[in-house]
């Protein structure tokens, strides 16, 4: 089978989407070629038969350059390999560039979409997709007709517990995420302020991200000056966003990982944190399922420090070992229902189902 897939970024350090890199190597063992024409591209540790066409925006293209750059490595594509079919990642926009002409082809197009956000370019990809695929189904905005839920696909290999648990000396909350007013940062800060003056709880946050746009700029200054009013520099630490490969051992420190996006998001490093043993917090009741037993224990309500503090006291008021008990049974749920085999199992399974039906 030769696929041809559209993605955002193809970079094994970028910040936000270097898991895509792991999801292409797996997908590659499966399959002969992959073609793959991304918005932007950098660090590539890739296997031999996948061809990587960036569009330049890493190059700073302006849009009508990319537009042409799409096109021309697209029409080059499809004139000189064999293609089965087309799995659009997170790129509703390249679905619906190229979909006249893969229909016409008679190639099937697969789109993955995990975000709340219900766009014009969102509904015309599922009109043009033979099948939409996502995480949960919580992550799809939009009509679940044609919609297959396949796992969010962690590498459990690279994101696996310490082999010899380590304590800190002090328990410490973990949050990964960019710094975006959806992540509800600020949450966390004042139920870490409430745990500090209620119950004179002793430990650190680390809070690992990066702003991505203006707005955000202002969210991280706003952050850091609640921390501030609150007398909490010392607890609460801001640390940038590092690379994939750099998160495992991150994890692996933290006492608690608190996840603080609402329902509907499909936020992958919730499912990381608990693929290293770790308990987490949600507020997205999406991952009730993958919380399974302790879903009641570990769910609260979205922008609600007071509960978040509340169930935090009980957490962190756990044995080690019974927090470890709860970490390796989370990480059963994460290999059970988002494991990246089980991804790329399911969704090879898609696609050559969707090519024999052609």
């Amino acid at each position: 089978m030769n696929l041809l897939v559209f993605n955002l970024a193809t970079d094994a350090h970028h910040p936000i989407l270097g898991f895509t890199t792991l999801w292409l190597n797996k997908l590659a063992h499966k399959v002969d070629t992959i073609h793959v024409i991304t918005m932007r591209s950098g660090v590539l540790k890739l296997r031999e038969n996948i061809h990587v066409h960036s569009l330049g925006k890493e190059l700073g293209y302006s849009e009508p350059h990319r537009a042409i750059r799409f096109y021309y490595f697209f029409y080059q594509v499809l004139r000189h390999h064999p293609i089965d079919l087309c799995f659009s990642h997170m790129t509703p926009l390249f679905t619906n560039l190229a979909a006249p002409i893969l229909k016409v082809r008679k190639i099937p197009i697969v789109t993955w979409y995990a975000h709340p956000s219900l766009t014009r370019q969102l509904k015309l990809a599922h009109f043009w997709s033979d099948r939409m695929v996502t995480s949960i189904p919580t992550a799809y905005p939009y009509r679940h007709d044609k919609l297959v839920v396949v796992g969010q696909g962690i590498d459990t290999e690279l994101f696996s517990p310490r082999l010899v648990e380590s304590l800190p000396p002090k328990p410490m909350i973990l949050a990964v995420g960019r710094l975006s007013p959806v992540k509800s940062y600020e949450t966390l800060i004042a139920a870490v302020a409430q745990l500090v003056e209620e119950y004179n709880q002793q430990l650190s946050v680390l809070i690992v991200g990066n702003p991505t746009n203006s707005q955000d700029e202002k969210y991280a200054v706003a952050l850091r000056e609640k921390v501030r009013q609150l007398n909490l520099e010392h607890i609460v630490h801001f640390r940038p966003a590092v690379s994939l490969y750099e998160l495992p051992d991150i994890y692996r420190q933290c006492t608690v990982y608190v996840n603080l996006t609402p329902t509907g998001f499909g936020d992958k490093v919730a499912l990381e944190a608990m693929a290293c043993g770790k308990v987490c917090l949600a507020a997205n009741q999406g991952f009730r399922e993958t919380l399974g037993i302790h879903a009641d224990q570990l769910l609260f309500a979205h922008a609600n420090p007071h509960d978040l503090a509340q169930k935090l006291r009980k957490v962190l008021s756990l044995s080690a070992a019974e927090r470890q008990a709860i970490g390796m049974y989370l990480r059963q749920q994460v290999i059970h229902l988002h494991s990246l085999d089980r991804l790329v199992d399911k969704l090879v399974h898609l696609f050559q189902d969707l090519k024999a039906r052609k």
